[in-house]
């Protein structure tokens, strides 16, 4: 069975109305996923899934958008308008803990195929973080030992893909596939040892940044104007801000003592410590460093140039790159969980191939999408790094398009004046961040890339329908038999 639907993930379908049968049968005669989580590794889930290793490899698009102050106030301030969402996010988990999170809320609400628009872009707004940290991988360990810069096999929009840069990044994703494989536990304890490893070394090189750095190196204050600074930092905010509603997609998980209102604490606690990293470590670089220089000189991550010759010592460059590569494990198993239980619900629903929804006998893990999410992740390391900036733009429409789907629905589902004045707002919200992408004449609307990866995912859900159809028919006919 785990076989069957592993190979299925190439048929994904949304013809619901013959899979109904199928999707019962399964909840029925298949075992229950495990339920060992507690409010930590919730905590760790959301913060982990939204804060990897862009302090390292993107810091110059932070900068070159919004320059320091830019940065700092962008992201706080798509921090503060999320909170509606957030908590949103935590009020309907506590009511309706289940994986398929946006597709669960908005079944509250709507036919149940609705559920499946939301459902399929917060699959693209998790799946595409899964090989930008197998990709971005290769470049951290380059800077520790640049020989792996070697044996170009071809190239991608002008940029180089490396055969050790190549089988590292495969490497990393067969771990990950394998431990999420493993079990629900040992993917929990990498996420909170990881998460403790990046809070300590940040400690570490942030308040050498700050001793050592100087007020004068943070002029100028913006890239741009003021305005145009923090709304180009905005626009990616949703990007490296998706993660706190993570917490949703394992909310199946929960230990049997645990209480629901733990969801709750742990994705705003979630929200409110990635706002603050964020913010931090871009103050650091900028203090540490004249900025603009950091750029000039290190592109390729003004983070380690800035602390190296504000601290003047090569350990503070082994400290910030240790530091990104626990963040970026962290965030690639965070991910690749959130996606991997999303597909298993939707597979449930017969939204995708009944074949996600078969669980491990003795893992208790959803093990038909794990294995179909490594293959996908495998796939797409293949591209290189050259899929990072346009992933990075349609990630952050994907997140709105789900977190605006939440809010729809928690407006029915609640009847008091204040709860639905709360929808309202976040629903403002991601309606904001979706036309900030899509409205040619806003500043950092997508490019063509972009709109050619969006169009592509769309046609992917279409395309798929059909084949997966006929998978559905043909497993319905059987179950008749």
């Amino acid at each position: 069975m785990v076989f069957r639907g592993f190979v299925a993930c190439l048929g994904f379908g949304f013809d619901f109305a013959p899979s109904a049968s199928i999707a019962v049968n399964f909840q029925c005669t298949m075992p229950q996923l495990a339920r060992k989580l507690r409010t930590i590794d919730y905590f760790t889930l959301g913060f982990g899934t939204m804060v990897g290793a862009g302090f390292l490899v993107a810091m110059d698009d932070w900068l070159q958008r919004g320059g320091p102050i830019g940065g700092i106030l962008g992201f706080l301030a798509g921090g503060f308008i999320l909170l509606p969402v957030a908590y949103i996010y935590g009020r309907l988990v506590m009511a309706i803990p289940d994986a398929g999170g946006e597709i669960a809320y908005t079944a509250r609400v709507f036919p149940e195929r609705f559920g499946f628009i939301p459902g399929w872009m917060m699959v693209l707004a998790y799946l595409v973080v899964c090989p930008w940290e197998a990709v971005a991988v290769g470049r951290i360990l380059a800077y520790i030992f640049p020989q792996i810069n070697v044996v170009e096999l071809y190239r991608i929009e002008g940029q180089p893909v490396y055969l050790p840069h190549l089988v590292i990044g495969l490497a990393l994703t067969a771990v990950i596939t394998f431990v999420n494989y493993r079990g629900i536990q040992i993917s929990a304890r990498l996420q909170n040892w990881t998460t403790l490893g990046l809070f300590i070394l940040f400690a570490v090189f942030a308040s050498d940044g700050l001793v050592n750095g100087n007020s004068a190196n943070l002029a100028p204050p913006f890239a741009h104007s003021g305005l145009v600074s923090m709304l180009l930092v905005l626009q990616i905010v949703p990007y490296f801000m998706t993660g706190f509603e993570s917490v949703a997609k394992s909310a199946e998980e929960a230990n049997p003592q645990f209480r629901a209102h733990g969801y709750f604490r742990a994705i705003l606690a979630a929200m409110l410590a990635g706002t603050v990293f964020y913010c931090v470590i871009i103050f650091v670089v900028g203090y540490a460093y004249p900025w603009q220089q950091s750029i000039g000189q290190h592109q390729q991550s003004p983070t380690v140039y800035a602390l190296r010759h504000a601290v003047g010592q090569q350990w503070v460059v082994k400290v910030v790159l240790i530091a990104a590569l626990l963040s970026l494990l962290k965030i690639f198993n965070g991910n690749f969980l959130a996606t991997s239980r999303l597909v298993f619900a939707m597979g449930r629903r017969g939204m995708v191939h009944p074949g996600m929804a078969a669980i491990h006998a003795r893992n208790q893990t959803p093990s038909a999408a794990v294995l179909a999410i490594g293959l996908v992740t495998a796939a797409s390391v293949f591209l290189g790094s050259a899929i990072l900036v346009p992933i990075t733009e349609v990630g952050s429409l994907a997140s709105a398009c789900g977190w605006l789907a939440a809010c729809v629905a928690y407006f029915y589902i609640q009847s008091t004046g204040r709860q639905r004045a709360v929808a309202v707002l976040g629903g403002v919200v991601s309606l904001a961040l979706i036309a900030m992408k899509v409205l040619p004449f806003v500043p950092g609307h997508f490019s063509f890339a972009e709109w050619i990866v969006l169009v592509l995912w769309i046609a992917l859900g279409f395309a798929t329908g059909f084949t997966g159809r006929k998978a559905i028919v043909r497993t319905s006919a059987q179950s008749s038999d």
